[in-house]
């Protein structure tokens, strides 16, 4: 993520790579959805490959950029002023920094620090972007200094959720809740997708309204503009290099990666992809070949997570579409050593790249030694945060607005079109189930089973069978819980309770990555949702779809009444179950506990929990949870404790029912979960 300084020698592109056998994937699901992004992919490749002309990649390149604006729900169509000031200046040897405020859009605040050389004139400018270092804008001051020193003005800036534009900055913690930037970038990717759109957009637009804002100045020739960053900086210049042709050189670096290695690897944060991006058939070779013959320089060092086996897949593709153009030595390939970063080498190749073709080759690409300031100096708000401006928004306020202005209610009928759409529905076939073990007791038979939910989807159970009485039973499917469920009870002790009242249970967790899981606060199994996304799934809907795979499995056993199947779940797998049952009517009566009462509600915050384990793209554009409960008809649904999207529960009007719990492992608490449990059973 950072530009450091180590001397060693590079290995350029001269030097073949060759690609590794891949480590076999162990976990499951990513194994079964990287199947399908390697289909996409091979699909994607047959179309690149009909492609000879320049008039065939002129037309590919228009549906690109059309349809990649469409999935980050458009550009913001602001033209508004910049009103940029310079709020203090640092006088350094050789050069100026100047301590920029602007804003991207109204009141939404760009911190940077703009490095100009100290004689008048006109000079080349590069918009130097921040990987995920939590200080921001002062990542890229070796190499931004050293271009200023080279005849450049650079400006660095701070990405959204770094630096002085954190979001969830509470000052009695005296930093952010969320933890760092990442985190941040998690929750407003989530709260994007539920409204159709992708977190890069205002990623992107910044970047945008940057440019703006160096041709906007008397000292930058703005026919001779350029790109860099690395890691979360080296994805928003690949990106804004992409989408804004007033570039004419981009250097991205530990970024590019082709999704043949990526998918399966090192799957970038949120704000670094585009949603529903291979279902839509693009790599990230398209970002390149968008700008042909613009020169660029794809840079990767030799220990990164983002490889340099993935990066030289982009590089070789896009060499083979610059041909088309004659124009092969306007993308190039370097690799430098150590691990993500840019080392020394990398950075003079990054100058050398800007001299060539920002200042028609005139000028010495060695880097000089520099001051290196703190971050304190380098600050440009009073405060160190945005956000104590008067008046200053967040993005989720600007996700809101879009949200306002986009929603439009759905009816029933579109309702169910839209839960047919995303598969959750089941055909009703019983799946085939192996028995892995079983254990008995004087009360119930537990067996421990697995059963497909789709080819290539196993899912482990538990069926809980009552000695008595013989004969069909009502049956119960619970979506099991790893912490406490139901308040004092277990997912397996709930189980055996609703065995002694005779009922057949079915204990499932639905569909899950251990690839996925950081265990991180707030944040949820993203990583896999995104997965899932950008190959045009989506996690909650397949969740729910395995929920009715078990509601099958027990519709067709010979000692279950299938007229009488109720289900209960807790949390945000509320919302799977809600899901499901909308979906299908075997489902005779459902037990939310605990579940977040409304999508809408997450887009009101800046900080949500498991937000992203809850998302369908578009979705709270037309409906939310309460839709869903009135789709139910008559078949009742036992909402308890309905919570908010920090997990607590929340006073709500309607019929909602509340407990009053004096601890959680109380017998007052197991004696009321039995009132609540024998309403559910009836």
């Amino acid at each position: 993520m950072k530009w450091t300084n180590i001397a060693s020698f590079c290995v350029l592109l001269l030097i073949p790579i060759l690609l590794p056998a891949q480590e076999p994937i162990r976990d499951p699901l990513l194994r079964w959805m990287n199947q399908i992004a390697q289909r996409q992919l091979h699909e994607r490749q047959l179309v690149i490959d009909q492609i000879h002309t320049v008039a065939e990649a002129e037309r590919r390149k228009q549906k690109v950029r059309e349809t990649l604006l469409e999935l980050l729900g458009s550009l913001p169509n602001y033209v508004g002023p910049l009103n940029p000031k310079v709020m203090g200046e640092i006088q350094a040897e050789g050069y100026t920094i100047e301590k920029v405020l602007f804003q991207s859009l109204p009141n939404f605040y760009v911190t940077g620090n703009l490095y100009r050389p100290n004689k008048p004139g006109r000079y080349p400018a590069i918009l130097f972007q921040s990987g995920h270092t939590q200080e921001g804008k002062p990542e890229p001051q070796r190499a931004a200094a050293n271009l200023a020193l080279k005849g450049f003005v650079v400006l660095a800036t701070d990405p959204i959720g770094q630096g002085e534009r954190e979001q969830t900055y509470d000052p009695q913690y005296s930093g952010p809740l969320a933890g760092w930037s990442v985190p941040e970038h998690v929750q407003m990717g989530a709260q994007s997708i539920l409204i159709g759109e992708g977190a890069a957009r205002f990623f992107i637009w910044d970047a945008k309204r940057a440019i703006d804002y160096l041709v906007s100045r008397a000292d930058v020739d703005s026919d001779r503009l350029g790109a860099a960053g690395c890691s979360g900086g080296g994805a928003l210049t690949t990106f804004i290099g992409a989408l804004d042709p007033r570039l004419k050189a981009v250097v991205p670096a530990c970024y590019p990666n082709s999704y043949q290695l990526l998918f399966a690897g090192s799957d970038p944060d949120t704000e670094m992809t585009f949603p529903q991006f291979l279902a839509h058939g693009f790599d990230v070779a398209d970002f390149v070949e968008l700008t042909a013959p613009t020169p660029w320089l794809i840079q990767a060092t030799e220990g990164d997570y983002f490889t340099p086996a993935g990066a030289k897949l982009v590089y070789e593709e896009a060499r083979r579409w610059y041909a088309i153009y004659g124009a092969e030595d306007k993308v190039a390939f370097f690799v430098g050593p150590g691990p993500h970063g840019t080392p020394l080498v990398s950075r003079e190749a990054l100058y050398k790249w800007m001299i060539r073709y920002l200042k028609d080759g005139q000028g010495d690409f060695h880097e000089q030694p520099v001051h290196l300031y703190s971050n304190l100096e380098l600050l440009v708000t009073p405060t160190s945060h945005v956000e104590d401006i008067p008046g200053s928004r967040k993005v989720y306020q600007l996700i809101l607005d879009d949200f306002h202005a986009r929603i439009r209610p759905g009816t029933l009928a579109e309702l169910q079109a839209e839960l047919g759409r995303l598969k959750i529905s089941s055909n009703g076939s019983s799946p085939e189930v192996k028995v892995l073990d079983v254990s008995n007791t004087a009360e119930d038979q537990r067996e421990h089973i697995r059963f497909e939910s789709e080819p290539g989807v196993e899912i482990e159970a538990n069926l809980y069978l009552p000695t008595l009485p013989p004969g069909r039973k009502p049956a119960v499917l619970l979506v099991a819980d790893k912490g406490p469920y139901f308040q004092a009870a277990s997912t397996d002790s709930l189980a055996k309770r609703m065995a002694g009242k005779g009922r057949v249970v079915l204990t499932l967790e639905p569909r899950t990555s251990a690839e996925g899981e950081t265990h991180a606060p707030y944040v949820g199994n993203w990583i896999t949702n995104s997965r899932a996304n950008q190959i045009g799934l989506s996690l909650p809907a397949m969740r729910a779809h395995d929920i009715l795979r078990g509601v099958d499995l027990l519709s067709a056993r010979s000692d279950v009444d299938p007229g009488s199947i109720h289900c209960a779940a807790r949390g945000v797998k509320g919302v799977w179950l809600l899901l499901a049952a909308v979906a299908d009517p075997r489902i005779g009566k459902v037990w939310l506990d605990r579940t977040p009462y409304s999508l809408r509600a997450a887009l009101s915050n800046t900080l949500n929990s498991d937000l992203f384990d809850a998302v369908i793209p578009g979705f709270a554009l037309h409906w939310d949870l309460d839709d869903l409960t009135k789709a139910m008809g008559a078949r009742p649904v036992m909402w308890t404790d309905p919570v908010n999207w920090m997990n607590r529960v929340v006073a709500l009007p309607g019929s909602y029912q509340y407990r009053f719990i004096l601890g959680d492992t109380t017998d007052f608490a197991d004696a009321q979960d039995d009132a609540y449990l024998d309403d559910f059973l009836k």
